[in-house]
């Protein structure tokens, strides 16, 4: 069984991300979203939130690709997660070429901490290649419009947490 990590804050989950589970469902017989608990970003949702949001958004994209799609918390080393949930693979997702360095990084130093742990990328569709979740909620702070980037479900969450659009 293919078991893959895709971990992040995910603070909102964005169209983007959503694209990138997409993609690698496909690849995969069982994908783990990693919510990273991460106190020292400050997000905007509590873990709860994070966690309720993408579940709700799993559920179709779990039936449509017939993958088992589990969220999973975690506030321990990333290659410890991965270890937790039996994943051999670490799903990553790339908007541009910045992301890639430091990505480049991160695969160095987790190889060194275990070199079984794959890590693969996923280009974001050139659609979903501007959506960070910093910006997102940054137009939505300024009363902007956020349906391009987030579902209506979150479009939601956003409008109740900012009075958004």
């Amino acid at each position: 069984m293919r078991v893959g990590l895709y971990p992040g804050t995910f603070d909102p989950i964005t169209l983007g991300h959503i694209d990138i589970i997409r993609r690698a469902a496909v690849l995969l017989d069982r994908l783990v979203i990693g919510v990273a608990i991460n106190r020292d970003k400050g997000p905007l949702f509590s873990l709860e939130k994070r966690v309720a949001l993408i579940e709700a958004e799993c559920v179709e994209l779990a039936a449509q690709t017939g993958i088992e799609i589990i969220v999973h918390p975690f506030e321990n080393l990333l290659i410890d997660c991965a270890r937790d949930v039996g994943a051999q693979i670490i799903v990553r997702g790339l908007r541009a070429v910045a992301d890639f360095e430091y990505e480049y990084q991160m695969v160095g130093m987790n190889r060194q901490l275990d070199n079984g742990i794959e890590t693969v990328f996923l280009m974001a569709e050139a659609q979903h290649q501007a959506i960070a979740s910093k910006l997102v909620k940054e137009i939505a702070r300024l009363n902007g419009d956020v349906s391009k980037f987030v579902t209506p479900r979150v479009r939601a969450e956003l409008v109740q947490r900012f009075g958004a659009r």
